[in-house]
Formats: C-alpha cells, structure tokens, sequence
C-alpha cells in the first residue's frame, strides 16, 4: 500500500469520525473505523518491514483531524487550552489503538480486535475520571440527536453505544476482507449474520421502548430565563451586575404565574464573586430582591448560577484550591443558588470544572501554574469545588438535581443525583463562550442521553441559548432561539423510577477496565518471554 492511500484512509477516519458531531446522523459512525482498520491490518500483515510506531503516526492524523473539526470553538474561549485538548487528546487516542494494534501482532485476530475494544472503552472511562477529563468525544455520544435508536441506554449508559460502534465497525470491516478475499459466502455467512443481529436488535428495541414509553403524571411547571448577556462584553461592576438582574426579573414577570413551582436561571447570572460571600448570602441585595419576586407567587422557588466566594478559618486547614491573602484563604466556587419559599438557601458547588479554564489539572503537582487559567466566568485561577452531586430540596420535598454546564456530559456523576433521589433535573450551562458553532449544539444533545439514562425529565437554562424542556425519552419541547433574550413557561413530569444504569452506573467500563489489565500484563510477559 503507497504512503499516499495510508495517508488517505487516515484522514477519511477522521472525517467519517467526525460527522456525528456535526449533525449527520449517528449511523455514520458504524463504518468511521474501518479505513483504520484496514490501516491496521496492512500493519500487521507487514509487521516484519513496519514497526509498530508507524501505525501510530497514521492514528494520530486520524484523531487530531476528528479532535479539530469537532472541537475548534474550544478556542473561542482559549485558544491554548484548545491546542492543548486538540493534541493530548489525539496523542491518548492514538495510543490505544497503538496499544490495539500492538496485541493484534501478538494475540489471535479475534483477540486483538477485543482488545481493541476494551482499551478504547477503558479509556473513555478515564477521561471521566482523572484530572484531565475531557469525554466529549466518547463514541456513545455521537447519537444524541439519534435518541429514538438508543433508548435501551437506561440500562447500558453511552459506553453501551461505545461498545456498538467498534463491534459494529469490526464487523462490518471483516465482511469487507472476507468478499474482498473472494471468500464463499459459507465462510462468510457468520460475521454478516452477527452484524444483521447487532444492528437490527437494539434499533427494533429501542423503537418499542420509545413509543410505549409513558411517563408518571407528576407535573411541576416552570419557568426558564434566557437573559442573553455576551460574555465577551459584560461588564461587572456594580451597575452591571444590577442591569443583569433587573432584566432577568423583567423576563421572568412576562412568563410566571402562580402555578410556577420553580424559576430557572442560567450559569453564573452574576459573575462578580465579591458579591456573593456565601456567609450572608441573605444579607446579599440581589439575593433579596429575588427572594421578594418570588414571594409574588403563591409557590415559586428559585435557583440561578453566581460566582461566590467562601473565606475558611485559616490558611493550614484551606482546600488545594484556595487562594491566599496573607493570612486569609479563600475559595471562589462557580456555585447554584436555590432560594427557599422561607427565605433560606441551598448552595451547590461545580464539582466537574473544565481543565484549563476552571482549573488546572493535577494541582498538587502544578499548582504554581495556577494564575495562568482562565475562568469563564469572571475570575482567574482554579476554582474551588466540591466532591459529589447534592440535591436542592423544594418545599413539598421534591428534590431537584442542580447540574452546571460541563456536568452534564457524565453520565454516571449525573446517575448521582438520582440516586440520592433526584425527581428532576435542571442543567444552567453558559455556551455564549463558544459562539454560533457546533459546540452548543453538542452540548445541548448530550442532555437528551442523560434523561434517557436517568429517566429524568430535564430543564435547560442557558444564558444565550438554546433553553428547553427535555422529557425522559429525550424529546426536545420549547427550545428557545439562540443569541436571544427568552422566557418560557412548560411543565415537565418529576420521576421516582430508578434505571438499571443509575443502579450499577458504568458497569461496561468497569468491567473493560480490568479486561484491559489482564491483557496489558499478557502483552508485557509476551514481550519479555520474548
């Protein structure tokens, strides 16, 4: 095989990867893989004359390809933070599948493509879960806007749609050599039939499970603000942040009534931190003048996003992430506010902070780079956060799940809420930062498998769009025009049933991760047996 169709078939994968992304149906993934694959397998035919690392020059382009044309607004907001997520990312991609194809050279054929297929799901499992997450590209996700074919995620999660993809894409792969080898159809009946029973079976299951799906009437209406302020323009000073809320107030007076059980507003509302010490939060004057809109309404509670600080005792017993005044340490938390019908508060901290932008990963060890993060919200430096989801509880005792922004895209965190009793699910999220490009788009697809997950219904408020309501089969009700100042009013149905994922979470990835171990120690003692 020349250079030059080497090279082609790597960048055709990073194409055909990214067009999920891009809105071009999910299916399209199913076949994305197989230009690599036949990569891989000329690599292995050729092993005596290419080394391995070869092939993981060729991976590479595939990977940064699919990493820039699917993320490139990231650096609409910073433009080394992207540069950084562009090329890590692709570097780990690369070596997995360098990793995959290294056990296709040492293991049986139909080992080696296992082995691919738990390395890749094991990491996407780490990208959740160490301190450079980035699962934005996790294959599973690449249906969001598919949800009718993916229902049977509320027993899988995305890492079920992880694992369809690749089996899908090595199949289909195999039927492509076995007619290209001219192979009789005796010998090439099993991979097809294996491949009509992975296509059809989910996609006719799902189908059911979406139409006979019937929620639990259990309504609760709301109200979702939509203030539309640039985030390349605002200002924060004083006047401001008071224009900021006059005009959220306005928005919600056009719209609630007395029957609104909950007011939403978006991520960090007010992005001036030394407004809200959250030691007299009650004492804050937009926090009461909130408190006295909702006491307009005979049941309204209300939660929206600040930036707020927290001082601690002293300097010795301060988090990581605190930052030192002399003597004094403090935190700044991109925090949601939940004010009670009794005029009390409820706070919750983001805990899934984006690297580079809201904090700098693996702290410990680089914290004197600290001052160089940017934070989207009005601060610099990493912030503060706390370590697992808490519930808002409202005054009949439902509880609420509060999910900030970046939060949404991981599933099990999510699964979280739920199973500390989440009836409902509200995301505020500020995607104004990555402008008119697909990045919101995305964003807002996630949700829809994340109500699919949990069986949640969803209500979305983002500063500068797209706002909605989300029922828990993922349809998308009242979505609001972007870049434009909106107020919607909708009822969505709370819910107290329980999925087989919110229960055993990302058991699939689990399971892989300790696979991917046995085989990594098999390669190691292959290799020095050797």
């Amino acid at each position: 095989m020349k250079r030059s169709h080497r090279i082609l078939l790597s960048v055709l994968s990073g194409v055909l990867l990214s067009l999920a992304w891009l809105g071009f149906p999910g299916w399209t993934l199913f076949f994305a893989f197989v230009p690599l694959l036949y990569l891989d397998n000329f690599f292995v035919e050729q092993k005596d004359n290419y080394r391995g690392v070869s092939f993981w020059g060729h991976t590479f382009l595939t990977f940064i390809i699919w990493n820039v044309l699917t993320t490139f607004w990231v650096a609409n907001a910073t433009l080394a933070g992207a540069l950084m997520a562009f090329t890590i990312n692709s570097f780990l991609m690369a070596g997995v599948w360098w990793l995959a194809h290294t056990a296709r050279r040492n293991f049986r054929s139909n080992l080696g493509y296992f082995a691919l297929i738990v390395f890749w799901i094991s990491f996407e499992y780490m990208h959740y879960h160490w301190d450079f997450e980035w699962p934005w590209l996790h294959l599973g996700n690449g249906f969001a806007n598919n949800i009718k074919i993916v229902q049977w995620y509320e027993f899988t999660g995305v890492f079920g749609g992880t694992f369809w993809v690749l089996i899908i894409n090595i199949l289909l792969f195999k039927i492509a050599r076995n007619f290209q080898n001219k192979l009789s159809l005796k010998k090439s009946i099993y991979p097809i039939l294996v491949f009509t029973i992975l296509l059809i079976v989910p996609v006719s299951t799902s189908l059911i499970m979406y139409y006979s799906y019937v929620e639990k009437e259990n309504p609760k209406n709301i109200t979702i603000i939509q203030p539309n302020v640039d985030p390349y323009s605002e200002s924060y000073d004083l006047l401001a942040e008071t224009q900021k809320k006059e005009k959220f107030i306005a928005l919600a007076q056009s719209v609630t009534t007395n029957k609104t059980d909950y007011i939403i507003g978006p991520e960090t509302v007010f992005e001036n931190p030394g407004y809200w010490n959250e030691a007299n939060l009650q004492s804050n004057r937009f926090y009461r003048r909130f408190y006295d809109m909702i006491l307009n309404y005979s049941n309204a509670e209300i939660i929206f996003g600040v930036s707020s600080y927290k001082v601690y005792p002293d300097k010795n017993t301060a988090p990581i992430s605190a930052r030192v005044n002399g003597d004094a340490a403090y935190d700044r938390f991109n925090t949601a506010i939940f004010i009670e019908r009794s005029g009390q508060s409820q706070i919750y901290h983001k805990s899934k902070l984006v690297v580079g932008v809201e904090k700098m990963p693996f702290m410990k060890y680089l914290g004197f780079l600290n001052d160089i993060v940017i934070n989207i919200g009005g601060t610099t430096g990493s912030l503060g956060q706390q370590t697992e989801p808490s519930n808002f509880v409202s005054k009949d005792g439902t509880k609420v799940a509060p999910v900030i922004c970046y939060e949404s895209i991981f599933g099990e965190y999510v699964a979280g809420y739920v199973q500390k009793g989440a009836g409902l699910i509200f995301i505020i999220t500020n995607d104004g930062w990555w402008k008119n490009t697909p990045g919101y788009k995305q964003h807002l697809s996630f949700a829809r498998l994340r109500a699919i997950e949990t069986r949640r219904s969803i209500a979305r408020a983002a500063n500068t769009g797209i706002s909605c309501f989300i029922n828990q089969r993922g349809d998308i009700f009242q979505p609001t025009n972007w870049w434009v100042d909106a107020a919607i009013n909708g009822t969505i149905n709370a819910n107290d049933k329980i999925t087989f994922y919110v229960k055993y979470g990302d058991y699939i990835a689990r399971v892989s991760l300790f696979v991917s171990i046995l085989l990594l120690l098999n390669l190691i003692v292959k290799r020095f047996t050797k």
